[in-house]
């Protein structure tokens, strides 16, 4: 994996391009540890900088930025072609390739561009990335990104200069920019613990949607752009719920390992030591059952364990390991290994980010860098096979709530609004105003219900969830609550969760349930195929339990977290005590000060588990202060 950075304008700067783009990349150099390499054209105001971590053909000839052989192209390129090969073949078939300098990815798709154009190869590619390549015919700059977002990419315009790159603290360097902190994105990482695409905690710096693309050439505005798209997850989900799969349902479950089987042998090809993450769920175990069944020696599997009571899943990995056959590495770490992270947090993620199984994500991407420089993982099962456990409650808690008249409903919240209340009753008075399904759901799922009321001067920003006119049309509640959550929680939680703390270890991770050909596929699956009788990812399970018993499988989902509640009550007190700190919220200006105050108390008191609400306010200031 890598790190890319560039910008696009001629001001006249304090430094030189050379020490601009330098600087850059070294604020991303763990992303690519193994080589530097920068492009400056001083006509164009064009410069490219990147960071190698070298998974493809580790020599010389895979270095970037990297001209095409019709050297009309030069391109900086983040993530992995999985069929770039095929891609090769489908060229020399046409008699249109280059004379090959090596047999990196990078390489092959710059000869694409140079024959197909932009369009064809982006939607020819399979696989996961992030790349600028500029056009000097064209005079023209392109910024792409893969189609469910695996790999990051930001850009805006400061002081009429173009600037991008893998993450936020790479833009920080360019002497033009002087973007202000987003109260409205802000508001937003208060809701979700995240910040959606696309935007960023910087005003007028976006993160490029996933599956789109743009082209910018000098001197234009943000105003004269356009984000396109090449794929559209809506447009999957649309088709699939009008045009299901008709067939057995061991043919479904026949396609579908033979779907997951095909992206997983692409997923590991690489020149470097490779292995997987394995928490002995569902999603991870598929993944390395169809990674050990085509593998010649044992694949490499990682998996880290808690101490704390109802925090471990290390020993059910161990279990699946063993019968896979798997070469497994599992680590038990202690709170105080996982606290001692929290200092570095806003250094790993590039803005306030607050889902806190970032700290064993971290941990077990430590761990498995000691062996390997590429790691699988089984990202993507739950929005796609309807593993959450909403999925299953809230259509029934809505179909109940649904028949009580909205009138009696915003009474009822109004009176329960002066009481004190459980986390259950409380969320139910939340959602009793709710006036559709769609906004039950938007706020069962929001942290702080009304952040706009905690964050000063915040502006409502739209979302994918929030955004009606955008969303694909479904079959069911189930299907509308996976499509939002695969769109925008996937996306913008979970990948940027895996890539930020990999990369932080500079270990590239690959995940092979988003593969685009296998998320086609899972949107025909009909609905009854992903929940049957209660229980979530139906076919998803039938593929594993081609390979391990159910046994080993079928337990209560417990998921990848930390005890934040008992943390930061004990050994996180003083440290979250000295951001929560009432004259510096006053005095930093960013929260009406009460309410959180109010909620740590509550926290403190014991009367609450307000952890993942106190956790956004507290990755915000602890990135603050590091600006």
């Amino acid at each position: 994996m890598c790190g890319i950075f560039g910008f696009l304008g001629d001001r006249a700067l304090s430094s030189s391009p050379s020490s601009i783009l330098r600087a850059a990349g070294g604020t991303i150099q763990h992303r690519g540890p193994d080589h530097y390499g920068q492009w400056f054209d001083e006509k164009s105001g064009v410069g490219l900088a990147h960071t190698r971590l070298a998974i493809v053909d580790l020599s010389p000839a895979g270095h970037q930025p990297m001209a095409s052989s019709c050297e009309r192209y030069m391109m900086t390129f983040n993530g992995e072609i999985y069929n770039h090969l095929d891609l090769r073949r489908e060229l020399e078939a046409q008699g249109a390739s280059p004379r090959w300098r090596g047999h990196s990815d990078t390489e092959t798709l710059l000869a694409c561009f140079s024959v197909w154009g932009l369009l064809r190869t982006l939607k020819a590619t399979v696989g996961m990335f992030a790349l600028a390549v500029w056009d000097k015919q064209e005079q023209q700059l392109t910024l792409a990104r893969d189609r469910l977002g695996e790999k990051p990419l930001y850009f805006g315009w400061c002081s009429g200069i173009m600037l991008f790159g893998s993450e936020l603290k790479a833009l920080t360097c360019h002497p033009a920019f002087n973007a202000d902190v987003s109260r409205g994105a802000l508001a937003l990482l208060l809701r979700h613990n995240y910040i959606p695409a696309p935007h960023t905690i910087y005003e007028g710096i976006e993160k490029l949607p996933a599956g789109h693309f743009v082209q910018i050439r000098k001197h234009q505005t943000r105003a004269q752009v356009q984000t396109r798209s090449y794929w559209q997850l809506a447009d999957h989900v649309s088709y699939g719920s009008a045009y299901p799969l008709e067939c057995s349902d061991s043919d479904a479950v026949e396609l579908l390992e033979k779907t997951i089987s095909l992206s997983v042998a692409g997923q590991m090809l690489a020149d470097v030591p490779l292995g997987a993450f394995l928490s002995g769920g569902v999603d991870s175990s598929t993944v390395v059952a169809l990674m050990q069944r085509q593998s010649t020696r044992r694949v490499k599997t990682f998996a880290i364990g808690f101490d704390e009571e109802g925090y471990n899943e290390a020993q059910y990995a161990k279990e699946v390991a063993r019968h896979l056959g798997t070469e497994h590495t599992e680590l038990y770490v202690t709170s105080r290994d996982a606290l001692e992270l929290v200092p570095d947090l806003p250094n790993f993620y590039c803005e306030p980010f607050a889902d806190s199984s970032q700290m064993p994500t971290f941990l077990v991407g430590k761990l498995a860098r000691q062996h390997v420089a590429v790691a699988l993982s089984g990202d993507g099962g739950d929005e796609l096979f309807g593993g959450y456990n909403p999925y299953r409650f809230a259509p029934r808690i809505w179909g109940y709530l649904s028949r009580l008249p909205l009138p009696l409903r915003q009474l009822t919240a109004g009176f329960l609004s002066g009481w004190p209340l459980t986390d259950k009753l409380s969320k139910l008075r939340a959602v009793l105003p709710a006036k559709s399904k769609e906004s039950f759901y938007q706020i069962l799922m929001s942290h702080w219900s009304q952040p706009n009321r905690v964050v000063k001067g915040a502006d409502v920003l739209p979302t994918f969830m929030s955004s009606p006119t955008e969303w694909p049309v479904t079959d069911s509640f189930e299907s509308w609550m996976m499509a939002i959550d695969t769109a925008q929680y996937m996306t913008d939680d979970i990948l940027v969760k895996v890539d930020r703390a990999a990369m932080a270890n500079s270990l590239e991770t690959r995940v092979p349930l988003l593969d685009h050909r296998v998320v086609e596929l899972a949107w025909r699956l009909p609905l009854n195929m992903k929940i049957r009788g209660g229980i979530g990812k139906w076919a998803l399970r039938e593929v594993l339990y081609r390979h391990v018993p159910r046994e080993l499988i079928e337990r209560p989902k417990s998921g990848f977290s930390v005890p934040l509640g008992n943390w930061l009550r004990g050994p996180l007190k003083n440290w979250a005590e000295a951001l929560l700190e009432e004259r510096r919220l006053e005095q930093e200006g960013y929260f009406y000060t009460a309410p959180v105050r109010n909620m740590w108390l509550d926290h403190l008191n014991g009367r609450r588990d307000h952890s993942t609400r106190l956790w956004s306010v507290l990755m915000f200031q602890a990135w603050l202060e590091k600006q």
